[in-house]
Protein backbone atom coordinates (compact mmCIF):
# COMPACT_ATOMS: atom_id res chain seq x y z
CA UNK A 1 0.00 0.00 0.00
CA UNK A 2 1.36 3.43 -0.95
CA UNK A 3 2.18 5.86 1.84
CA UNK A 4 -0.31 8.73 1.97
CA UNK A 5 0.32 11.63 4.37
CA UNK A 6 -2.15 14.03 2.79
CA UNK A 7 -4.56 16.02 4.98
CA UNK A 8 -7.38 18.00 3.45
CA UNK A 9 -6.54 21.50 4.60
CA UNK A 10 -4.59 23.67 7.04
CA UNK A 11 -7.19 23.25 9.77
CA UNK A 12 -6.73 19.48 9.73
CA UNK A 13 -2.96 19.88 9.47
CA UNK A 14 -2.69 21.76 12.77
CA UNK A 15 -4.72 19.27 14.81
CA UNK A 16 -2.96 18.54 18.07
CA UNK A 17 -1.43 21.99 18.37
CA UNK A 18 -2.08 23.20 21.90
CA UNK A 19 -1.50 26.28 24.02
CA UNK A 20 2.07 26.85 25.29
CA UNK A 21 3.72 24.58 22.72
CA UNK A 22 7.04 25.28 21.00
CA UNK A 23 6.61 25.56 17.23
CA UNK A 24 9.02 26.00 14.31
CA UNK A 25 8.18 28.09 11.26
CA UNK A 26 10.21 27.87 8.06
CA UNK A 27 10.92 30.91 5.96
CA UNK A 28 13.24 33.88 5.80
CA UNK A 29 11.53 37.22 6.07
CA UNK A 30 8.46 36.61 3.92
CA UNK A 31 10.19 34.15 1.58
CA UNK A 32 8.91 30.60 1.86
CA UNK A 33 6.69 31.07 4.89
CA UNK A 34 3.80 28.64 5.62
CA UNK A 35 1.05 31.19 5.05
CA UNK A 36 -1.89 28.78 5.26
CA UNK A 37 -0.74 27.17 8.51
CA UNK A 38 -0.17 30.56 10.13
CA UNK A 39 -3.67 31.68 9.12
CA UNK A 40 -5.17 28.49 10.55
CA UNK A 41 -3.35 28.96 13.86
CA UNK A 42 -4.60 32.54 14.02
CA UNK A 43 -8.15 31.31 13.43
CA UNK A 44 -7.84 28.53 16.01
CA UNK A 45 -6.63 31.00 18.63
CA UNK A 46 -3.87 28.84 20.12
CA UNK A 47 -2.00 30.97 22.68
CA UNK A 48 1.24 31.04 24.65
CA UNK A 49 3.28 29.77 21.73
CA UNK A 50 7.07 29.76 21.69
CA UNK A 51 7.90 30.39 18.03
CA UNK A 52 11.22 29.46 16.48
CA UNK A 53 11.78 31.41 13.28
CA UNK A 54 14.53 33.45 11.67
CA UNK A 55 12.33 36.51 12.23
CA UNK A 56 8.66 37.35 12.73
CA UNK A 57 7.59 38.52 9.31
CA UNK A 58 6.14 42.02 9.07
CA UNK A 59 3.24 43.87 10.62
CA UNK A 60 0.00 42.32 9.43
CA UNK A 61 1.51 39.34 7.61
CA UNK A 62 3.39 36.14 8.37
CA UNK A 63 4.06 35.60 12.06
CA UNK A 64 3.20 39.26 12.51
CA UNK A 65 -0.49 38.30 12.63
CA UNK A 66 0.13 35.96 15.58
CA UNK A 67 1.98 38.71 17.41
CA UNK A 68 -0.86 41.14 16.82
CA UNK A 69 -3.38 38.66 18.24
CA UNK A 70 -1.13 38.05 21.27
CA UNK A 71 -0.82 34.34 20.56
CA UNK A 72 2.98 34.34 20.90
CA UNK A 73 4.62 34.48 24.34
CA UNK A 74 8.21 33.96 23.21
CA UNK A 75 10.18 34.38 19.99
CA UNK A 76 13.45 32.56 19.34
CA UNK A 77 14.93 34.45 16.40
CA UNK A 78 18.04 36.00 14.96
CA UNK A 79 16.47 39.19 13.60
CA UNK A 80 13.81 41.67 14.71
CA UNK A 81 13.81 43.31 11.29
CA UNK A 82 10.81 44.99 9.71
CA UNK A 83 8.21 44.12 12.34
CA UNK A 84 7.37 47.16 14.44
CA UNK A 85 4.94 45.22 16.66
CA UNK A 86 7.64 42.63 17.39
CA UNK A 87 10.00 45.42 18.41
CA UNK A 88 7.36 47.17 20.52
CA UNK A 89 6.39 44.03 22.43
CA UNK A 90 10.04 43.13 22.99
CA UNK A 91 11.00 46.55 24.34
CA UNK A 92 7.89 46.76 26.53
CA UNK A 93 8.53 43.35 28.06
CA UNK A 94 5.27 41.88 26.77
CA UNK A 95 7.15 39.38 24.62
CA UNK A 96 10.06 37.21 25.73
CA UNK A 97 12.70 37.19 23.02
CA UNK A 98 15.79 35.01 22.65
CA UNK A 99 17.99 36.59 19.99
CA UNK A 100 20.71 34.23 18.80
CA UNK A 101 23.25 34.28 15.96
CA UNK A 102 21.72 33.13 12.70
CA UNK A 103 24.27 30.36 12.21
CA UNK A 104 23.53 29.06 15.69
CA UNK A 105 19.81 29.10 14.93
CA UNK A 106 20.43 27.06 11.78
CA UNK A 107 22.68 24.57 13.54
CA UNK A 108 20.26 24.08 16.44
CA UNK A 109 17.67 23.11 13.81
CA UNK A 110 20.06 20.84 11.92
CA UNK A 111 21.29 19.17 15.10
CA UNK A 112 17.74 18.37 16.14
CA UNK A 113 17.10 16.73 12.78
CA UNK A 114 20.33 14.74 12.99
CA UNK A 115 19.67 13.52 16.52
CA UNK A 116 22.54 15.53 18.03
CA UNK A 117 21.47 16.88 21.45
CA UNK A 118 24.02 19.71 21.71
CA UNK A 119 27.13 21.20 20.13
CA UNK A 120 29.84 23.79 20.81
CA UNK A 121 30.22 26.99 18.78
CA UNK A 122 32.37 30.13 19.21
CA UNK A 123 29.54 32.40 18.05
CA UNK A 124 28.23 34.65 20.82
CA UNK A 125 31.08 34.23 23.30
CA UNK A 126 31.67 37.44 25.26
CA UNK A 127 28.13 38.72 24.62
CA UNK A 128 24.73 38.36 26.30
CA UNK A 129 24.24 35.24 24.19
CA UNK A 130 26.74 33.47 26.46
CA UNK A 131 24.95 34.14 29.74
CA UNK A 132 24.39 30.93 31.70
CA UNK A 133 25.98 28.68 29.07
CA UNK A 134 28.83 26.24 29.49
CA UNK A 135 32.13 27.37 27.95
CA UNK A 136 34.87 25.04 26.75
CA UNK A 137 38.08 25.77 24.89
CA UNK A 138 38.93 24.12 21.57
CA UNK A 139 42.02 25.05 19.54
CA UNK A 140 42.74 27.94 21.93
CA UNK A 141 39.32 29.45 21.32
CA UNK A 142 36.30 29.60 23.71
CA UNK A 143 33.11 27.88 22.59
CA UNK A 144 29.56 27.95 23.96
CA UNK A 145 27.43 24.86 24.48
CA UNK A 146 24.19 25.21 22.51
CA UNK A 147 21.25 22.80 22.73
CA UNK A 148 19.37 21.38 19.78
CA UNK A 149 15.77 22.54 19.52
CA UNK A 150 12.93 20.41 20.82
CA UNK A 151 9.74 21.35 18.96
CA UNK A 152 6.56 19.25 18.85
CA UNK A 153 5.53 20.92 15.56
CA UNK A 154 7.34 22.35 12.54
CA UNK A 155 5.43 24.17 9.79
CA UNK A 156 7.16 24.51 6.43
CA UNK A 157 6.29 25.55 2.89
CA UNK A 158 7.48 23.91 -0.33
CA UNK A 159 6.96 24.45 -4.02
CA UNK A 160 6.15 20.82 -4.80
CA UNK A 161 5.42 17.74 -2.75
CA UNK A 162 4.04 14.26 -3.23
CA UNK A 163 1.58 12.27 -1.18
CA UNK A 164 4.42 10.54 0.72
CA UNK A 165 5.75 13.91 1.93
CA UNK A 166 8.79 14.30 -0.33
CA UNK A 167 9.47 18.00 -0.86
CA UNK A 168 11.07 20.27 -3.44
CA UNK A 169 11.70 23.92 -2.59
CA UNK A 170 11.99 26.80 -5.01
CA UNK A 171 15.36 28.60 -4.98
CA UNK A 172 15.92 30.70 -1.84
CA UNK A 173 12.56 29.62 -0.41
CA UNK A 174 14.44 26.54 0.79
CA UNK A 175 16.13 28.71 3.50
CA UNK A 176 15.20 27.33 6.96
CA UNK A 177 12.45 25.08 5.62
CA UNK A 178 14.60 22.00 5.04
CA UNK A 179 16.35 22.10 8.43
CA UNK A 180 13.10 22.71 10.30
CA UNK A 181 11.30 19.98 8.39
CA UNK A 182 13.93 17.56 9.72
CA UNK A 183 13.74 18.91 13.27
CA UNK A 184 10.02 18.87 14.09
CA UNK A 185 8.42 15.95 15.89
CA UNK A 186 5.38 16.50 13.68
CA UNK A 187 6.30 18.31 10.47
CA UNK A 188 3.49 19.84 8.45
CA UNK A 189 4.26 20.84 4.87
CA UNK A 190 2.03 23.04 2.77
CA UNK A 191 2.79 22.98 -0.94
CA UNK A 192 1.78 24.81 -4.07
CA UNK A 193 1.67 21.64 -6.16
CA UNK A 194 0.77 18.22 -4.76
CA UNK A 195 1.42 15.16 -6.96
CA UNK A 196 1.20 11.37 -6.63
CA UNK A 197 4.21 9.37 -5.47
CA UNK A 198 6.60 8.71 -8.32
CA UNK A 199 6.07 11.98 -10.20
CA UNK A 200 8.96 13.81 -8.54
CA UNK A 201 12.48 13.14 -9.78
CA UNK A 202 14.28 11.50 -6.84
CA UNK A 203 17.42 13.47 -7.75
CA UNK A 204 15.53 16.75 -7.30
CA UNK A 205 14.03 16.07 -3.87
CA UNK A 206 15.39 18.32 -1.13
CA UNK A 207 13.59 16.84 1.91
CA UNK A 208 12.72 13.12 1.97
CA UNK A 209 9.20 12.24 3.06
CA UNK A 210 10.47 10.38 6.13
CA UNK A 211 10.78 13.78 7.82
CA UNK A 212 7.22 14.88 6.97
CA UNK A 213 4.15 13.63 8.80
CA UNK A 214 1.41 15.74 7.16
CA UNK A 215 1.15 17.47 3.80
CA UNK A 216 -1.55 19.53 2.10
CA UNK A 217 -2.04 21.78 -0.90
CA UNK A 218 -2.28 25.44 0.05
CA UNK A 219 -5.29 27.39 -1.15
CA UNK A 220 -3.43 30.55 -2.07
CA UNK A 221 -0.10 32.22 -1.47
CA UNK A 222 0.28 35.99 -1.46
CA UNK A 223 4.08 35.83 -1.53
CA UNK A 224 4.50 39.39 -0.36
CA UNK A 225 7.81 41.22 -0.75
CA UNK A 226 9.11 43.06 2.31
CA UNK A 227 10.79 45.88 0.41
CA UNK A 228 10.89 46.42 -3.32
CA UNK A 229 13.46 48.74 -4.86
CA UNK A 230 13.43 49.45 -8.57
CA UNK A 231 15.46 51.62 -10.90
CA UNK A 232 13.96 54.48 -12.84
CA UNK A 233 13.51 53.86 -16.55
CA UNK A 234 15.73 56.78 -17.49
Amino acid sequence: MAINKVVQNAQEAIEGLKDNMTVMFGGFGLCGIPENAIAAIREKGTKGLTCISNNAGVDGFGLGVLLESRQVSKMISSYVGENDEFERQMLSGELEVELIPQGTLAERCRAAGAGIPAFFTPAGYGTEVALGKEVRWFNDKPHLLELAFNAPFAFVKADKGDTAGNLIFNATARNFNHAMAMAGKITVAEVEELVPVGELDPNEIHTPGIFVQRIFKGEKFEKRIEQRTVRSKS
